[in-house]
């Protein structure tokens, strides 16, 4: 059985990874009507490269179009499906019934997947998208196991979930905190995720006297998700008739889009590949754990997860590794990778080089090469280009973490 696995692109150089480190399939915005107004998102000319990359490499690409649109969306928004068609897009993930029946009329052979936006938590409302022609349902993140099960059982069509990421503390977007604080409309792609700020309680006629309802003295998590992850579960996962498993992360960084996207691919080919005699490696969840993230839950796969699915600890985010560098260019003669900085490194550091398909491995950073062809002690400054001596060959995408 084949099983997609589906990874998030910001922008071109995440789509790029997510393809060279596994991805199936990748989903991404353009600069209009996506539920992620805050990632680079692409233009109609990166659109065109990013189809025409993964296509090259056998890999789809979906576009989405998952505002709830208003009277003036609907002028506008023909003209945009036209260049998402044009520049050969594999299906459009929307939420919106009238998007849908828009589509459906202009350009009736470009497959729709009804996005996680439109809360699809029951085997009715499944079957009622299905004879509405949508061919895949990216299904609530509020569903436990059992109920997956049953909706499979009711549909054809195909069905997707997410394993990974960031969850949100109401269904799918449907909240008003950062509308009501901020303007922004998380219904329109512009959530400024409010519920992950410290919070404090103000007594009415007490103005400027704040009280503390945290956990503990650095502040209030009372809103904050705990983060997705299953990579544990695939077998129940797929053995429940799931299609694809879709990664969240459009707006984290190209080191989180490949190192999570290996782990998983590595996972569900060892599943697949022998299913009777497969067993979980402990070294994925290690990998897994190494990208910066929120502690992990399974959210609602057993059920409401309760306390347990949220946050109340101090730190919020985890990591043990500091994303340095990404390679950008390798020379066989010399055995210098071009590297384009991302956080600091210097002379002595330890680094761990993440590969696409192959074998991760450390290293000690020996010497750098500035542009000027320079040896300097560091490379502190954003994004600049310094060559690095390697011990053996590292590919186009590479990326350097500093343990």
């Amino acid at each position: 059985m084949k099983i997609e696995l589906l990874a998030p692109a910001g922008d071109l150089e995440k789509l790029k990874a997510a393809v060279l480190y596994g991805a199936d399939a990748v989903y991404l915005g353009g600069r209009h009507f996506g539920l992620r107004a805050g990632a680079g998102n692409f233009s109609e000319e990166e659109l065109i490269e990013g189809v025409r990359f993964a296509h090259g490499k056998g890999v789809q690409v979906y576009v989405t179009v998952n505002i709830f649109a208003h009277n003036s969306d609907l002028e506008v928004l023909p003209a945009y499906l036209e260049t998402i068609r044009a520049a050969g897009a594999d299906a459009v993930i929307v939420s919106d019934p009238g998007v849908i029946d828009l589509i459906r009329r202009l350009h009736p052979g470009l497959p729709i997947h009804l996005s996680t936006q439109a809360n699809t938590t029951n085997w009715a409302a499944a079957s009622f998208w299905e004879r509405l022609g949508v061919k895949r349902i990216v299904l609530a993140r509020e569903l436990s196991l059992p109920e997956i099960g049953q909706i499979r059982d009711k549909v054809q069509l195909e069905l997707e979930i997410f394993v990974h990421g960031a969850m949100c503390i109401s269904y799918s977007g449907r909240c008003l905190l950062s509308n009501y604080l901020t303007g922004r409309d998380a219904n329109r792609g512009d959530c400024a995720q409010s519920c992950r700020w410290r919070y404090a309680l103000v007594e009415e006629k007490r103005p400027g006297e704040y009280f503390g309802i945290e956990e503990d003295d650095r502040g209030s998590y009372i809103l904050g998700s705990r983060d997705l992850c299953l990579i544990e579960h695939i077998p129940q996962l797929v053995k429940a008739g799931i299609n694809s498993f879709k990664i969240e992360g459009r707006m984290k960084s190209v080191n989180y889009v490949a190192g999570v996207v290996k782990v998983y691919r590595e996972a569900l080919d060892a599943y697949l590949a022998d299913p009777e005699n497969y067993t979980f490696n402990p070294a994925w969840w290690e990998e897994i754990s190494k990208v910066s993230h929120r502690s992990y839950t399974t959210g609602f796969l057993s059920g409401s997860p309760g306390v347990s699915g949220q946050h109340y600890e101090g730190e919020i985010y985890k990591r043990s590794r500091v994303f340095v560098g990404l390679v950008r260019d390798y020379d066989h003669t010399s055995g210098l990778a071009l590297v384009e900085q991302r956080n600091r490194f210097a002379l002595g550091d330890e680094v761990e080089v993440l590969v696409p398909g192959g074998n991760n491995f450390s290293q000690k950073i020996i010497e750098i090469i500035d542009q000027e062809g320079c040896s300097v002690a560091a490379a502190p400054h954003p994004q600049q280009l310094v060559r690095v001596p390697f011990d053996r060959a590292v590919p186009e995408y590479a990326i350097l973490r500093r343990i």
